[in-house]
């Protein structure tokens, strides 16, 4: 019920304190997260579209909406970054909402061409298993969808490359789910033989997992 509402209200928010924006896209986060089970009726499907929308592409206000017509249009126009932010918790945490919002092919490209660059980083690992990312990613793990399955086994694989990561994200990956997905994917006579390679060296890894 809160989603709508806060919906509306991100256009509030190039006129708050930008260390508000980092509360407020998580609590997004989580919400979002929390309704990966239920049951999504067309209202809400419409208004996580433009949630996501609204994420992607950043909010730009030309004036405060609560001043009047004529000091609006003197005012200088502000702005809100969140997917395209220099912070990279903002910048990470609206990638995921992108992620689990947009249908656009397009802006699923982008988001997970941030988080592949993201996941170079020492801090973007730590931010992958901070939230709990896997789920995340395997809604994407899809044959229906190409190009956006090799881009998602790209993020997958990122975190292998560093000792110190891939412990806890193997860990993360050792449940019924992520090993259902693989399943699917490995049973499709679709499968091209990069994918494939990709899909083996991650679970070659978790079969070593202790």
């Amino acid at each position: 019920q809160l989603l709508p509402i806060i919906t509306e209200q991100l256009q509030w928010m190039p006129f708050m304190n930008p260390k508000l924006h980092m509360p407020v896209i998580k609590f997004i986060y989580w919400s979002v997260r929390q309704l990966d089970s239920g049951i999504q009726h067309a209202t809400m499907t419409s208004t996580m579209r433009r949630l996501g929308e609204n994420i992607f592409k950043g909010i730009v206000s030309k004036g405060n909406p609560q001043s009047s017509s004529k000091q609006s249009t003197e005012s200088k126009s502000k702005s809100a970054a969140f997917f395209k932010s220099s912070c990279m918790p903002l910048r990470f945490l609206s990638t995921l909402i992108v992620l689990k919002t947009v249908t656009q092919v397009d802006y699923l490209a982008q988001a997970f061409d941030s988080l592949r660059i993201d996941l170079k980083t020492d801090e973007g690992k730590a931010l992958f298993l901070e939230y709990q990312c896997v789920p995340v990613i395997l809604s994407h793990l899809k044959v229906s969808s190409r190009g956006l399955l090799s881009s998602a086994l790209d993020g997958l694989l990122q975190m292998t490359m560093e000792p110190g990561s891939l412990q806890p994200f193997l860990e993360a990956c050792s449940n019924e789910s992520f090993f259902h997905t693989c399943s699917v994917l490995l049973r499709s006579s679709k499968l091209d033989i990069q994918i494939l390679e990709k899909l083996c060296v991650i679970l070659q890894k978790l079969s070593r997992i202790k």
